[in-house]
């Protein structure tokens, strides 16, 4: 094992709060592999890239010498985890819960190191405690400390409803540290108050503290919210090895270097600078990240193939013989503009998204980049061809 203060650097490297910093360095100096804890609900069947920076982390603490506790939250995945929500989740069924689970399963050791992982279900425990087991829980913590959590105290004073089960949420993920006798809990930052309320719950236990870690949360493929499928900007550790790279090459330059981070826990200092002094294309760094990822989730073979696949289709003009022809409906003499083009095409929800797209230079009209969302195409050409990422690809026709 290294020495302890040289693990601390590392595992501060990427992180917002390492909790109590000096009670964690005590663990540490114990010389023992410590017990590291990361709860999962298995509320969809995918993991995306979001969930990779807290395993990115977990890998980490595993190459360290200690032991990751990957936690299914099969039971809290039944209450829904009221973190950031306006309104209460609607519960999953024991059936969905247990069929993500195995999905889950699949998708971790993509990342993780088996030999050093154990994979636990919170239903070991929760399923044999009893009503007054959970009376018990509840007794150590009161309704106005509950209260403090942001997303509670903002629907309390909005006077929307706050089921009395989703209290339960936040005081069964910290008897889940009870129940593992963690010594450290790995989250995202809005995790931070179930996090900290674990510490004190294993101290009603009689328990010593676990140090809590905290991770950022993951901007999706738009570069502005968090990465969720829901929201459509994510990309899934089970997506096809062509569509991870793809989709990895449509991010913003700065986006790039902020995966470089958090995915591949490096130090952009120098990519930055590399960058800026034009020693360094963002195109080629974007590139190694895009086959480090699917490296990662596949295998080397994969990734040439899917950097080949993606040179091919993008850089070197070889399209798809099936690409979509999109009719405008009107006879037009006038230049029309692109932004308005690619809503009606399809190619974009909105005018927004397209100046979005268009700023990010994630737009080529026939080969070329776009970078002026006031760019208009020219009808008399008849024909333009709109790519947008690497992905959606559309030929505009215009009527003579």
């Amino acid at each position: 094992m290294k020495e302890p203060t040289t693990q601390l650097q590392v595992i501060r490297r990427g992180t917002v709060d390492v909790l109590p910093e000096d009670e964690f360095l005590t663990k540490l100096r114990s010389g023992r592999p410590l017990r590291v804890k990361f709860g999962a609900d298995p509320s969809a069947p995918d993991l995306h890239l979001g969930h990779c920076v807290a395993l990115a982390k977990l890998r980490e603490f595993q190459e360290l010498g200690h032991t990751v506790i990957f936690l299914i939250g099969d039971f809290t995945g039944m209450i829904g985890d009221p973190t950031g929500r306006s309104e209460t989740r609607k519960p999953l069924t024991r059936d969905q819960v247990r069929d993500n689970a195995v999905s889950y399963q699949e998708q971790v050791f993509k990342v993780l190191d088996p030999a050093k992982t154990e994979i636990r279900f919170n239903s070991e425990w929760m399923d044999a405690m009893n009503a007054a087991d959970m009376v018990r829980l509840c007794a150590h913590f009161t309704v106005a400390r509950m209260l403090e959590r942001e997303d509670f105290a903002r629907r309390y004073a909005d006077e929307r409803s706050i089921g009395i089960h989703e209290f339960l949420y936040p005081l069964v993920q910290a008897y889940d540290s009870v129940a593992l006798k963690a010594d450290v809990e790995l989250g995202g930052t809005d995790q931070r108050f179930n996090l900290l309320l674990g510490r004190e719950i294993q101290k009603a236990y009689g328990l010593e503290p676990q140090a809590i870690v905290t991770v950022p949360l993951l901007e999706g493929t738009d570069g502005r919210q968090k990465m969720s499928k829901s929201l459509g900007n994510a990309i899934g550790i089970a997506d096809a090895a062509d569509d991870i790279f793809g989709k990895l090459m449509s991010i913003s330059d700065e986006l790039m270097l902020r995966y470089h981070e958090l995915l591949m826990m490096q130090d952009t200092v120098a990519l930055r600078a590399a960058i800026d002094s034009g020693k360094t294309h963002p195109m080629d760094a974007k590139k190694e990240l895009a086959a480090a990822l699917v490296a990662r989730f596949y295998d080397s073979e994969a990734a040439d193939r899917a950097r080949d696949a993606f040179e091919r289709r993008f850089q070197k003009g070889l399209l798809p013989e099936d690409v979509p022809v999109f009719e405008w409906a009107e006879n037009q003499t006038e230049p029309v503009s692109l932004v308005v083009v690619m809503k009606e095409s399809g190619l974009t929800k909105s005018t927004s998204d397209a100046r979005r797209l268009i700023s990010q230079g994630a737009v080529r009209v026939d080969g070329e980049r776009v970078s002026d969302a006031q760019h208009k195409l020219d009808p008399a050409a008849r024909k333009a061809l709109i790519q947008v990422g690497t992905r959606r690809v559309c030929s505009i026709s215009f009527r003579s």
